[in-house]
């Protein structure tokens, strides 16, 4: 492998890109100083972030003397900062290590943040998770409620595939015992989740059951159902990329997290 070849398989590493990022991050707002270090200096860059914070949140330029203040209030946590870690209190305090640790997942985050999927990208994505993007089932269907009692479900059930009145032998309840041309999801808030994904399972034409529902036990017949189809990406973009993003995001995570733990030693004593 030549110099070049290896460089450039370097700065694919998910902990280079960590490492940049957060060196980007500090260098613009400061990591705190050395607490060693007597001497204090506010960059032009620190001055020109802390006047872009107080416009987002005024929604005006600060005066010079309110840029003074700024200014003045950076320098005061930067000493009380390092005094502090000269004091140790920063040592086994449980608020401080989440406050660490979210910085650092913050780095990740960040980068992954500015990362711009391709189409390629999304379409593999879209292309793996094609069930998540589909359009709901149709369904039409008739139910009868038979409550929770198992017996009266099997004796209900005979008489209706002896030709029964399927009027006649059902129980009071909110939801209509028939539906007609319905999604899933409305079918679900009717009945409960998971309902509409039951009966779509059933062998159509005929009753069979009994199904749960959100109310108790049904006898069902199905009498159409018309598949959910895979919408293109054209038409689900923005819900791709954002389930995208978010898998991206974890995924730098752990690698970030596994690159750095690999230069650890781990020893673990259980009582």
């Amino acid at each position: 492998m030549t110099l070049v070849e290896r460089l450039k398989r370097f700065t694919r590493e998910p902990l280079v890109h960590f490492l940049a990022a957060g060196a980007l991050i500090f260098a613009v707002w400061g990591g705190g100083g050395d607490a060693a270090d007597r001497s204090i200096t506010v960059s032009e860059v620190q001055v020109r972030g802390l006047t872009e914070q107080w416009e987002q949140q005024w929604h005006r330029q600060p005066t010079p003397a309110e840029v003074d203040g700024l200014i003045r209030d950076r320098i005061k946590d930067e000493v009380y900062y390092r005094e502090a870690v000269r004091l140790g209190l920063d040592k086994d305090d449980i608020i401080m290590r989440r406050r660490m640790r979210s910085k650092m997942e913050f780095l990740v985050a960040a980068q992954a943040e500015n990362e711009i999927p391709s189409d390629a990208a999304l379409q593999a994505w879209l292309d793996a998770h094609r069930r998540n993007y589909a359009t709901d089932p149709i369904l039409s269907f008739d139910q009868i409620y038979v409550a929770g009692d198992r017996h009266r479900a099997q004796s209900v059930l005979a008489q209706l595939n002896r030709g029964a009145d399927p009027a006649a032998l059902a129980s009071l309840l909110s939801v209509p015992p028939t539906v007609d041309d319905a999604p899933a999801a409305e079918i679900d808030r009717q009945f409960g989740d998971g309902f509409a994904k039951a009966i779509a399972a059933l062998p159509p034409g005929r009753w069979t059951g009994p199904v749960a529902s959100g109310f108790g036990q049904h006898l069902v017949r199905l009498r159409k159902l018309t598949p959910g189809a895979v919408q293109p990406l054209s038409a689900v973009r923005k819900a791709v990329e954002n389930d995208w993003r978010e898998a991206n995001r974890i995924g730098r995570e752990n690698a970030a997290y596994q690159a750095l733990l690999d230069g650890y030693t781990i020893r673990i004593a259980k009582p």
